[in-house]
């Protein structure tokens, strides 16, 4: 391995001697497209780093690339020139310690960068795998879009990069560009929304790396405040811890003539957002959940953004109603009847006597399947009046055992319509147990 390595290292240097250090340039195409997963309305795409394949979320909040389970990928990587740092992102937590890499050689696609910086974070408690189901090594961010100009098609997942030397952007009568503008390598754009009737301008963070829909920051000065309807909830993790609000709905978010009506709103706690608020102009942030609705067009060095409506445009602004949030919290073992057993028909020709024998002899294999364990509760939420708790590893839902499901699909049959019927068989500390309740909206 250590050869390989090695070897690829220099191949690589030796024919990109032309290369900028630290910029992502095409080698031989004038664009190219990327098949890309959505996950929880967030973006994660391959990304070659030093020569191993990883997978990255796009997250146009992070300025330098972010890796994670570094302790895990410290020999592959080959990560060195190394200084000590602390990073701080949104949370109640503190800092985060991460070194600080030079020289470290970035693929994506045709798209090639040698000597980029990254940062690596050796805590193996912050992982946002279990979230999400998948294996998430990293996040990158304003170092690729800096540098070429970045196409996401949300209906069709797939991203589209291309030079921007050589970029013309295509007729669109239905697309419309609005200006960015920056602070810190973060992109904001400006809309409007409509809370309690009145139009309040608003400058938003835009944050392929959050699922909500649409965050603000409650500030009555300019009107920005909190529905009489709401719920506290979790919001999400990031980065120095958990993230707490409250969950609402505005009543329209303007982007030029594209309008959205009764809009999913998070108002996160003052505490969780100190750091975000240093830029005293930010209003909150828009979200995977708005940006699934278009297909989007990134192009940082004339400073604009073009927005499509696609299919997504016009579906409904749901929400989780059962106050049930899941991780991926390692595996457990079970017991299936294997279909491709060789049949024994015990000197029988009746096919049906043989599969009878097959479930009495017991033709049963054993799989690893996901664990799926409540990490957050809503109190008083119907999952929490009927008695789930803290720490229940989910088994089968509706009758359906859950590792037919993937966690997002798991999750999101808590997003269903007033009235819907759940039915839980859990394990607790190793004993089975039965509930059932209805999912019920707050808003």
């Amino acid at each position: 391995m250590k050869k390989f390595c090695i070897v690829l290292f220099i191949t690589m240097c030796s024919c990109l001697n032309g290369f900028s250090q630290g910029k992502f340039a095409l080698q031989e195409k004038e664009h190219d497209k990327i098949k890309f997963q959505l996950i929880n309305n967030l973006i994660i795409i391959p990304v070659q780093v030093n020569g191993v394949e990883l997978s990255f979320i796009l997250d146009t909040g992070v300025s330098k690339p972010i890796i994670f389970n570094f302790v895990n990928l410290t020999k592959e990587l080959k990560i060195n020139e190394t200084e000590r740092i602390y990073l701080r992102g949104l949370g109640e937590g503190e800092s985060v310690e991460a070194l600080k890499s030079k020289n470290n050689i970035f693929r994506i696609g045709d798209a090639l960068s040698i000597g980029q910086d990254l940062y690596a974070i050796f805590d193996p408690s912050l992982n946002f795998a279990p979230q999400l189901g998948v294996s998430i090594h990293g996040i990158i961010g304003f170092d690729l879009l800096k540098d070429l100009v970045v196409e996401i098609n949300y209906s069709q997942k797939y991203l589209k990069l291309y030079s921007p030397e050589t970029y013309q952007a295509k007729r669109c009568k239905k697309c419309e560009i609005f200006a960015l503008d920056f602070y810190n390598n973060k992109p904001f754009i400006n809309a409007d929304v409509v809370i309690n009737q009145k139009d309040i301008p608003v400058k938003l963070l835009i944050d392929t790396g959050g699922s909500d829909a649409l965050w603000l920051f409650d500030d009555a000065s300019i009107g920005i405040d909190i529905p009489e309807k709401y719920f506290d909830d979790f919001l999400g993790r990031g980065l120095s811890g958990s993230v707490y609000g409250k969950r609402s709905k505005i009543d329209q978010i303007s982007f030029g003539s594209f309008d959205l009506k009764r809009v999913n709103t998070a108002f996160p706690d003052s505490t969780s957002i100190s750091h975000a608020r240093n830029y005293k102009e930010r209003n909150g942030s828009v979200g995977g959940e708005i940006l699934k609705r278009f297909n989007v067009t990134f192009n940082y060095s004339n400073k604009t953004i073009s927005l499509k409506r696609n299919k997504n445009f016009k579906a409904p602004f749901y929400y989780n109603k059962s106050g049930i949030v899941l991780e991926h919290n390692g595996v457990r073992v079970v017991r299936e009847i294997d279909k491709g057993a060789q049949l024994s028909t015990f000197n029988s020709k009746n096919v049906s006597v043989a599969k009878a024998n097959m479930f009495i002899s017991g033709s049963y294999k054993y799989v690893l399947a996901p664990a799926f364990t409540i990490v957050e509760l809503r109190k008083n939420s119907p999952a929490h009046r009927a008695g789930l708790m803290l720490g229940d590893v989910i088994l089968s839902v509706n009758g359906k055992h859950v590792h037919s499901y993937s966690l997002q699909d798991v999750t999101q049959l808590f997003y269903g319509e007033d009235g819907r019927r759940i039915k839980l068989l859990i394990d607790r500390k190793g004993i089975q147990m039965k509930f059932q309740f209805e999912l019920e909206s707050l808003l």
